[in-house]
């Protein structure tokens, strides 16, 4: 039996790929994050390409200063780790994609009008393709390497032949990279996850070209000198090699630290090919003596993917890095700055509308270290600010407003940043009460003698899911148990509730108090002092979030759906009335219009319910995977897993600022 997913891909092989952004809601940011690929237009360089590991295309039409969302190929799991556009025709495109869930898959996508329709060619479909080069010669001539081979097209990608022999499948496999010789089109090099292989017949023979690498090397890149094809470089996990006798023997470079050893691109200047460029894991590094000596032109932060320089001015250099984005240059590498503006690829855990600010709003992300944290506008999103002095490179899940400040739930604890202060300070401070206070009696003569009460503290250093922030009381969930603190987070005391630690979610309204882990939800009807647990399904294996109504439904958002509870956790209905049956990635109330919002990871449309929960109606389709929704001024703020704050258009507004069903007055 086909299963439904392949069914998909199979539609998307045959039909072309557009860039259908339903409702065109617009990405606010942050700007910046992960970029896989870069690629200019030869007859035009301001027109740049950027590939994203998330499937998505942008393209910038002004060098790079500026960037849009071009199209969306494939599913969110594709990488678009190449691009190469025909010299003669720029407006035909391909894109090569393989996939992070089935790193077996993957496709090769081609455009003929720019970028406006795509197709997933058929003769590659569903291959991993990890390499792809068009002829210099020959702009109909584009070869890829896949896990399974290298393939070649001489009609622009009605027809392939794999030109790697089968008889030598076991060792000619996994390429990694590819070069074609810019003079002699029977000449290919493949670097493979083992070492690196040539054909000069078009791919009739194949021999290895290790003489002078070290063994099982993985080779990530390998360049051929466009002015002299005999001198070939070559990238891999022991170091960087160059060969002046046409890849039959290589010397590895000096003057990169072996810690640089995974160069994952190199690229020569086209004005001067003795200028070279290495991007590695950790940092840029630049020649300008064809490998003999080199310099380090980064920050060993930064992980480069791909290097584009342009060529009508070589001294613009645009990096593809993870985590911070685009980062350029118009000093040929000696200085460089964030490029990002319209490229958001983000993504948002938390959104926290400030109470005080209509026009502000923070964000927490993960997954991007240094370059992540918290965000803040003070604009609507026109303009964005980090503020994560004090954090550390930590993932943000939870953001709250306190009188004070702001608190933030990390990956490795609780944060405090107070309203005067630019640093966050930590909030980690765990008692424990060994012994309580005591009175003992004294011998006959003597007073009684009053024992103090014997405490331990530790420092809290779990995950923190969610924070829920009351007049009362401050509520942790974390990986080491659920903790309170009444002392504004000065101290926590907590720790694991009825044998059950990894907590993913908590809210209370007065003495209720509701706490979720990943498969149970346990409550509290006095104020934690004793604990009960709901008799949910079995079968739920993914709580995203629980909701605390004021009259006092508690509402879960699950992998297997929505539930509801109507009796304070004693019974629980699954909700299925006008809402997808699994995969809800939040419910949350909206105090000014009084109902529920639900979201998705698996489709973008936001539902509301007025009624507690018990039924429910479609609103506006945002058109990306949404984690939450918030209601901002009067329109939709969605936090997505990959394009970072989204907002709905103006025209939208309404429904957001009267509710779904009703009309703005």
């Amino acid at each position: 039996m086909i299963s439904r997913k392949l069914l998909i891909a199979l539609a998307i092989a045959m039909l072309s790929v557009t860039t259908l952004w339903a409702g065109q809601w617009t990405a606010l940011g942050p700007d910046g994050g992960d970029v896989r690929s870069l690629g200019f237009d030869p007859q035009n360089p301001d027109r740049i390409y950027l590939g994203t590991s998330t499937g998505t295309l942008f393209l910038s039409s002004d060098g790079g200063h500026n960037w849009s969302r071009l199209a969306h190929l494939g599913d969110d799991d594709n990488v678009l780790d190449h691009i190469a556009i025909d010299p003669q025709n720029p407006k035909h495109i391909y894109v090569s994609a393989w996939s992070v869930v089935n790193q077996q898959a993957g496709d090769v996508y081609r455009s003929h009008d720019g970028g406006n329709n795509w197709e997933a060619m058929p003769g590659v479909h569903g291959k991993s393709v990890r390499a792809m080069a068009i002829a210099p010669y020959d702009s109909k001539v584009l070869v890829i390497g896949a896990l399974d081979g290298v393939f070649r097209t001489k009609d622009g990608g009605k027809n392939w032949d794999r030109i790697s022999p089968v008889k030598q499948a076991d060792d000619l496999k996994n390429v990694e990279s590819l070069a074609l010789d810019p003079k002699n089109p029977d000449v290919v090099y493949a670097g493979t996850w083992h070492l690196a292989w040539k054909t000069d017949d078009g791919g009739a023979n194949w021999h290895r070209i290790n003489k002078g690498m070290i063994d099982d090397s993985d080779v990530f890149s390998v360049i051929v000198d466009s002015t002299n094809p005999s001198v070939v470089y070559a990238s891999a996990c022991s170091g960087i090699y160059r060969s002046d006798s046409a890849g039959d023997l290589f010397r590895k470079l000096q003057g990169i630290p072996f810690s640089a050893r995974r160069t994952r691109v190199l690229k020569q200047d086209p004005k001067d090919p003795a200028t070279v460029y290495a991007g590695t894991t950790e940092g840029l590094w630049k020649t300008l003596d064809g490998g003999k000596t080199w310099k380090h032109v980064t920050s060993s932060e930064v992980v480069v993917n791909d290097v584009l320089v342009d060529p009508r001015n070589t001294n613009r250099v645009l990096l593809a890095t993870d985590r911070s984005g685009v980062l350029a240059s118009d000093d040929g590498a000696q200085t460089f700055a964030a490029s990002n503006h319209g490229y958001t690829h983000r993504y948002v855990s938390s959104i926290l509308p400030d109470k005080n600010d209509s026009n502000s709003i923070l964000v927490g992300v993960v997954n991007d270290r240094e370059f992540g944290g918290v965000f803040s506008t003070r604009d609507a999103g026109q303009t964005w600010q980090q503020k994560s002095a004090g954090l550390g490179g930590r993932d943000v899940f939870a953001l709250q407003q306190v009188p004070n400040g702001l608190i933030a739930g990390t990956n490795k604890g609780i944060f405090l940043l107070d309203r005067t202060s630019s640093q966050w300070r930590p909030s980690n401070t765990i008692v424990t009460e060994k012994s309580p206070a005591r009175v003992v009696k004294g011998k006959k003569g003597t007073k009684a003698a009053k024992v103090p009460a014997v405490t331990v503290r530790s420092t809290l250093d779990a995950r923190v899911s969610d924070i829920e922030v009351t007049p009362k009381r401050w509520l942790a969930a974390t990986s080491a148990g659920l903790f309170t603190s009444s002392d504004q987070g000065k101290t926590w005391t907590g720790g694991s509730v009825m044998g059950k630690s990894d907590f993913v979610a908590v809210e209370s309204n007065g003495d209720m108090i509701v706490a979720a882990t990943r498969t149970n939800v346990l409550y509290s009807s006095n104020g934690g002092t004793t604990w009960q647990q709901a008799p949910l399904s079995s079968y739920i294996t993914a709580i995203h979030g629980v909701t605390l109504m004021p009259e006092g439904e508690i509402l879960v958002a699950s992998r297997e759906g929505a539930f509801r509870s109507t009796d304070s956790g004693a019974t629980w209905e699954h909700v299925v009335n006008g809402i997808p049956d699994k995969n809800i990635s939040s419910i949350s109330y909206d105090q000014s219009k009084k109902r529920l919002l639900a979201t998705s990871i698996a489709t973008g449309v936001i539902f509301e319910s007025k009624d507690g929960g018990r039924s429910w109606h479609r609103g506006p389709d945002s058109g990306y995977p949404l984690r939450r929704v918030s209601v901002v001024r009067g329109r939709f703020v969605g936090a997505t897993p990959f394009d970072g704050l989204i907002v709905q258009p103006e025209n939208e507004a309404a429904s957001a600022a009267a509710g779904l069903g009703g009309s703005s007055n």
